[in-house]
């Protein structure tokens, strides 16, 4: 299954994006900028929990690796 972090850090437009970090991704963020967001078959159950957890956030999953959750 499946294992997916969160970039710490905003992109530009305020996004924190979703990386499926099992294929790996070459936008990938630093290891000190990842945050474990746990296995899920698709990105939709992670960014749904990435959403619940960080519910003050903008999240968004990678136009590369998570891009059927990539909505801006």
């Amino acid at each position: 299954m499946p294992r997916f972090i969160i970039n710490k850090n905003a992109q530009a437009n305020g996004d924190h994006e979703v990386h499926d970090a099992t294929n790996g991704c070459r936008f990938m963020p630093s290891l000190e900028n990842q945050v474990e967001v746990g296995t899920y078959p698709t990105c939709h159950g992670a960014v749904a929990a990435a959403k619940q957890k960080w519910s003050d956030s903008r999240i968004n999953g990678c136009y590369y690796c998570s891009n059927q959750c990539h909505t801006s």
